[in-house]
């Protein structure tokens, strides 16, 4: 069956037979013509926001707290560029997500025509794939293709740029589409069964074995098989920033997060493993530390569906390429039958860990300064809301807080900006979480700076009765920039007071900003205010919701590796523990005595 249809028209069909529901964007010239059939889909809602880079965290939001796609649409020129930070964001933190832009009329394109903009070739190096229609009849086939290619083998973000013209154009509409837009892309799900045998047996030989666990296994759905796995060979688990709750936290085999902020067991089982078993991970240099002295003495097997990863930071020994979920069922499988006839004992190896996780547990002090501990506060917010509640942050140290001190017991859980550390990200990221998964709590975890950067979208959420929670982790300052040059700077705070807290000039009142958008703002000062204001919050769903939690700025992270040192040399304090009644060195250096 065919029917005759605008370009514009075909983009909506288009995305309502591929199952579209959620759009988030806004409208200008370029992407006019698509905005009118818009209005007509029964199917799709198009929540429209603020900025466009809200529109972009939106839908990341969106596909990481549902697993399904994110969707985007924006104007051509500045509409298109303030997408790139959320496209570069989804790229670093593999989103599956969709960007449509308008595009000049084709006639008009590279003469630099009023709002024209390259984005096809300013987003090549952070898109995984992207299409210039200028033919309105290949907008069935590319949509169907950007769709693919964002949602299968590694996911990403895949731009469709349209011309003016391709969407006013009239053409034969059909469905399904025939044409091959992608030839050629076919991603690897299905490892080699030798390699799955060789990394059976090399973990079998092992006796000090670490699960090194990456977003890769949440993006892959593949949690359940990586508890089976970790069960089978009772090895301990290490979730990185990107795969917290991928394995439950209240598990004793788990460690915790490794890397700059990670624990003390995590960061120094990673070092003194003889095997690394690597499933979704990239070797990221926030993990690693200097890369030259990271896991020396240990062997490595690799598993990720992006082969370009493999290798490509640290030599695999056993390389694997394919789907997560597959190649971890696959590997207990052959476990099970090797286990049959080979003895396996880690025994002495969980004796050091386990001496490890008693002597250096995260904790934290109070403050000296009367000021809430920000530590305390985010530790609260995650014991009242459980769980199950989902918790997007920032970039910094309210974000390193809330990896370390909430407990994270399922995957899609746990929202922030890993790779590309993108200040704005939460509250946007939050709201799309809350429009892709209505019946679950959504708190934004934010800094005061952070939230500066895409506060607009409150506006956004109380129009459209989306109601998130957000904390302000209010410090006054760029919190970890702070951090830094007080270890680094000898105390020289070049330009990060931002003059937001009660002894200061307060600009902006965020109580007095949210308010504005229509949200209940609540200032918290003391500590027996804490409870109280983050059950009312849970409990008003008529309206957002902003906390303005005033907390000390001398506060900081605990542990840390210093960017680009051995993790030989984690800190697991500043001169005493953060953890109260206990005073360590500063420095600790770890001899594995077997």
């Amino acid at each position: 069956m065919t029917e005759t249809l605008s370009g514009a028209q075909a983009i909506i069909r288009s995305l309502e037979l591929l199952g579209v529901d959620t759009v988030f964007g806004l409208p200008g010239g370029a992407i006019l013509p698509t905005y009118d059939p818009l209005i007509d889909s029964s199917q799709i809602r198009h929540i429209p926001v603020r900025h466009e880079q809200g529109a972009g965290h939106a839908a990341e939001g969106y596909a990481a707290a549902s697993g399904r796609l994110g969707v985007c649409i924006a104007t051509s020129g500045p509409g298109a560029t303030n997408l790139v930070t959320a496209i570069a964001d989804a790229h670093m933190d593999s989103v599956p997500m969709l960007a449509i832009t308008g595009q000049v009329n084709s006639h008009a394109i590279g003469t630099d025509a009023f709002q024209e903009a390259d984005i096809v070739g300013i987003t090549m190096p952070i898109t995984k794939h992207s299409f210039l229609v200028t033919k309105a009849e290949d907008i069935p086939a590319v949509m169907a293709s950007a769709i693919e290619i964002a949602t299968t083998g590694r996911p990403g973000p895949v731009l469709v740029d349209v011309a003016k013209d391709a969407q006013n154009a009239k053409f034969e509409f059909s469905w399904p589409p025939t044409k091959e837009m992608t030839p050629g892309y076919k991603p690897v799900t299905d490892p080699h069964g030798k390699q799955v045998q060789a990394a059976a047996e090399l973990i079998l030989q092992s006796k000090k074995p670490i699960l090194y666990v990456g977003g890769g296994v949440i993006r892959a759905g593949a949690h359940k098989e990586l508890h089976k796995l970790a069960k089978l060979i009772g090895a301990p688990v290490t979730t990185t920033l990107m795969a917290r709750g991928a394995y439950p936290d209240s598990d004793p085999q788990h460690l915790g997060m490794p890397g700059m902020h990670g624990t003390v067991p995590a960061v120094t089982g990673l070092q003194k493993a003889d095997l690394l078993i690597t499933l979704g991970a990239r070797f990221d240099d926030r993990v690693t530390g200097d890369v030259k002295t990271f896991a020396k003495g240990a062997k490595v097997i690799h598993v990720d569906i992006d082969p370009a990863e493999i290798g490509k930071i640290r030599h695999a020994d056993v390389p694997i390429v394919g789907d997560a979920k597959v190649v971890i069922a696959m590997l207990t499988q052959e476990l099970e039958k090797q286990l049959k006839s080979k003895k396996y004992d880690i025994s002495e190896w969980w004796s050091y860990l386990n001496g490890l996780k008693e002597r250096y547990p995260l904790g934290y002090n109070d403050l000296d300064d009367d000021k809430l501990a920000p530590q305390y506060v985010i530790e609260r917010i995650g014991q009242l809301s459980g769980p199950e509640a989902i918790y997007a942050a920032g970039v910094g140290q309210h974000q390193m807080w809330s990896a370390q001190f909430i407990n994270y017991e399922n995957p899609n859980t746990w929202l922030n900006s890993g790779g590309a550390g993108t200040m704005g990200y939460a509250v946007p990221a939050a709201m799309g979480a809350k429009v892709a998964m209505p019946e679950k709590l959504v708190w934004a975890i934010d800094g005061d700076g952070c939230f500066q950067m895409t506060n607009q979208e409150l506006a956004t959420c109380t129009i459209n009765q989306i109601p998130i929670k957000v904390a302000i982790i209010n410090n006054s300052s760029l919190g970890m920039v702070r951090q830094w040059q007080t270890l680094f700077y000898n105390q020289r705070y070049s330009n990060t007071d931002l003059h937001t807290g009660t002894d200061t000039q307060m600009v902006p009142d965020f109580v007095k900003l949210s308010d504005a958008y229509g949200c209940l703002a609540i200032r918290v000062e003391k500590v027996e205010e804490v409870d109280a204001a983050i059950k009312l919050a849970m409990e008003t769903n008529d309206r957002p919701v902003v906390i303005d939690f005033i907390v000390g700025r001398d506060a900081m992270v605990w542990p840390m590796v210093p960017a680009g040192v051995s993790n030989d040399a984690v800190q697991y304090a500043r001169d005493a523990a953060i953890c109260t009644k206990r005073v360590v060195k500063t420095t600790l250096h770890f001899n594995f005595p077997v």
